[in-house]
């Protein structure tokens, strides 16, 4: 039986090929690409709740840490994201993943290397919601929305121990945990700090803003600033 992981997965790629299928059958001149939405968030913060309903809200798919990681780690997968390219795209990314590790200081290692050529991959087909793994850092500025999502340290307990059940004790040591080991991954394989605001389009403090408002405010705008890009872009092109 295949894992939940493995469900996601499969599902998501069954979904690119169909929408594939569909823009070529309709002999479309251009692809429509659905841009990519990533979100950093503070444990507690209740941001990847926040992600499950801006998902739905949009129809994307929403990939956690651990499906992110499967997909890097298998080769099969990672073949299949690629393969779901259009044919333009597959050797552009493989160029810009080649640019971006060479001459950079920032981990080399076989993990980021895949982790960049499958985000990368992604973004070109689009469609999803990436929660973690520095996804932003990856596309940068000009491809995708990037949300970072925040809450004072007491709420986020507060949040843990109503929505985990878990103890005050507890939710204080899972956060503590939680910010180190998303600090270090960052700075790790990016040289980066993960609470820099100037590598989001979007950061939310979710202290007192309810998340259905919040939404709302995030659908507006991303469309908002990829119309933007748009008209920047046509602008350029003269």
């Amino acid at each position: 039986m295949p894992s939940s992981i493995d469900a996601i997965i499969n599902r998501q790629l069954r979904k690119w090929e169909l929408e594939q299928s569909q823009q070529l059958s309709e002999q479309s001149d251009q692809l429509i690409i659905p841009p990519i939405i990533t979100i950093s968030r503070q444990k507690g913060s209740r941001g990847s709740y926040f992600a499950s309903r801006l998902s739905e809200r949009l129809d994307y798919t929403r990939l956690h840490r651990k499906v992110i990681d499967r997909i890097c780690l298998s080769s099969g997968y990672r073949k299949q994201v690629v393969e779901s390219l259009d044919d333009r795209f597959r050797s552009t990314v493989a160029l810009m993943v080649e640019s971006f590790v060479t001459g950079k200081s920032i981990d080399h290692s076989d993990y980021f290397r895949y982790l960049y050529h499958t985000v990368l991959a992604m973004s070109k087909l689009g469609g999803v919601i990436l929660i973690g793994r520095g996804g932003n850092f990856i596309l940068g500025r000009k491809n995708g929305f990037h949300i970072r999502f925040i809450a004072p340290l007491e709420k986020r307990i507060e949040n843990l121990i109503n929505y985990k059940f878990i103890s005050k004790d507890e939710a204080i040591v899972q956060i503590e945990r939680s910010d180190k080991l998303r600090y270090e991954f960052i700075q790790k394989l990016f040289n980066e700090n993960i609470d820099d605001p100037r590598h989001y389009d979007l950061v939310i403090n979710a202290e007192y803003i309810d998340i259905e408002e919040l939404i709302e405010v995030a659908e507006k705008a991303m469309f908002g600033k990829f119309e933007k890009l748009k008209h920047l872009g046509r602008n350029e092109e003269y």
